[in-house]
């Protein structure tokens, strides 16, 4: 075994062991939450929590909220992608489309999806359709400046440099512009997805049938923390799953660029 598979193993298992050193704080921090006066009813225990999420399954509200949620998020991010891709790549390329295109993005990123969703709500009517529009809305923002950045800093001597050689658009697409793009376009689609899940309480907060904002929503009405509080934490594995799904993409996609280790 060489000495640089053995120090990958030292580093792997050093990575564990700070993982589970990390979630024993975190549930030693979450456990005197629990017991604390003031904070004790809004951050019940794990216990109380998957008793909480027991109940929705007993009410057959669970799954079905999950699958709603997810179907939503797929949807309002892919929309989002295929939209902020081709936008961004115009916007570095032509300059009158991004002097038009740039200050309204600015400008309507900034303002809380929260804040315009009873508009489309109005527009839309009720069910998925306003959710996947809003999920479309701020992923579509958040890609299309990330992307929009990574292929203005593209190094302009490479691409003179291939046009000196005689390579078309074309060429230079594929073989420079695409490949220096791809570290940001990954950084998009992570932020996106980020975007997509920390919109889903706006997004179904007002006209959803069903979803885990809606739900988280429904139960803060009522009062039920245990279930709420397992709805969130649902929220917070799916964003961790997603972003684990990513750096297994990002690694295969972008080997060749250097990181820093530590």
């Amino acid at each position: 075994m060489s000495s640089e598979t053995k120090i990958r193993k030292r580093a792997a298992i050093s990575d564990k062991v700070w993982l589970l050193i990390s979630l024993l704080v975190a549930l030693a921090v979450w456990y005197l939450l629990s017991i604390g006066e003031k904070t004790g009813r809004g951050f019940p225990f794990a216990p109380e929590v998957l008793k909480g999420l027991a109940t929705m399954v007993e009410r057959k509200a669970l799954w079905g909220d999950f699958v709603s949620s997810m179907i939503s998020v797929v949807m309002g991010f892919g929309l989002g992608f295929l939209t902020a891709l081709p936008m961004a790549f115009l916007m570095a390329w032509y300059a009158p489309v991004r002097k038009i295109i740039e200050p309204w993005i600015n400008f309507v990123r900034n303002i809380p999806a929260l804040a315009y969703s009873p508009l489309v709500v109005i527009i839309l009517g009720i069910g998925r359709t306003p959710s996947v529009v809003l999920i479309w809305i701020c992923t579509f923002m958040t890609m299309c400046i990330t992307i929009y950045h990574g292929i203005r800093n593209i190094d302009n001597t490479l691409v003179k440099a291939a046009r000196v050689l005689g390579a078309n658009d074309v060429d230079i697409f594929f073989r420079i512009t695409l490949p220096a793009t791809m570290p940001f376009i990954l950084t998009a689609v992570r932020l996106g997805l980020s975007a997509a899940l920390t919109t889903l309480l706006a997004a179904e907060s007002t006209g959803a049938r069903a979803g885990l904002g809606m739900r988280i929503r429904t139960l803060s009405t009522t009062f039920e923390s245990n279930a709420m509080l397992g709805y969130i934490i649902i929220i917070g594995i799916i964003g961790t799953l997603l972003n684990i799904f990513v750096d297994f993409i990002e690694r295969r996609l972008t080997s060749w660029q250097e990181k820093r280790e530590g």
